[in-house]
């Protein structure tokens, strides 16, 4: 059974989506994000033949919708993110799963594709199932989701460096160089600035996502705090 991995920083008011202020302030870019969050939680729930592992930095408790979090998470491992860099923190991440479910596969996502749905993941899961390790890239550049037969080689991770717009294609150059042959995923576009979440929840316009979205334009528009 496939591990399903979750990388997720906790929706705390300034320090998530920092990128969406503005027009967004740093609650509402909170909010939006606690959204995506349960959006990405939900799906991976309705994945079949899935092991949902969440790695989470900061404080759940400290987090919007902090009761709805706690919840969706009912039955999930939540692993504390540890290290530096996203890197280092994502490579740690791996191990512990791999510690802690030896021999399965691990396939990784982040909380900035709410679009997300259980039939693609469960394509993806799919897909890794006949391969050494998949990827999958994002429209800026970076990756959305990285799959690997055996956790373990994340240990790259450590050295590729994280949000830059050559991101993605430096991981797939790591994977290849440590002899893996990697298996791409469809390209998706994630949430980091204001357009990317109107042309995320327009993918996906029935989600918690899509309505906070919809909730700071409206105030937007009627000049309340939202």
């Amino acid at each position: 059974m496939t591990v399903l991995l979750v990388a997720a920083k906790a929706p705390v008011p300034g320090a998530v989506k920092t990128r969406l202020c503005p027009p967004a302030s740093p609650l509402q870019a909170a909010r939006i994000a606690a959204a995506a969050l349960r959006d990405t939680l939900d799906a991976v729930c309705g994945t079949p033949g899935v092991t949902p592992v969440l790695a989470c930095a900061g404080r759940l408790t400290d987090a919007q919708d902090a009761a709805g979090l706690v919840t969706a998470l009912r039955g999930w491992t939540v692993l504390a993110q540890r290290g530096g860099g996203l890197g280092d923190r994502l490579a740690n991440a791996y191990a512990e799963v791999a510690a802690a479910f030896p021999g399965r596969p691990v396939l990784q996502i982040g909380m900035d594709t709410p679009q997300l749905t259980p039939a693609g993941l469960g394509a993806a899961v799919l897909r890794l199932a006949g391969a050494e390790a998949v990827l999958g890239t994002a429209v800026d550049g970076g990756w959305w989701a990285l799959g690997l037969r055996e956790p373990r080689d994340a240990t790259l991770l450590r050295t590729v460096p994280m949000s830059t717009p050559r991101t993605g294609w430096l991981t797939w150059s790591a994977l290849e160089d440590r002899g893996l042959r990697p298996v791409p995923l469809p390209l998706l576009r994630d949430v980091d600035e204001w357009p990317d979440a109107l042309a995320v929840a327009a993918e996906a316009p029935s989600g918690r996502f899509a309505r906070q979205v919809g909730t700071v334009r409206r105030a937007m528009v009627s000049g309340s705090p939202g």
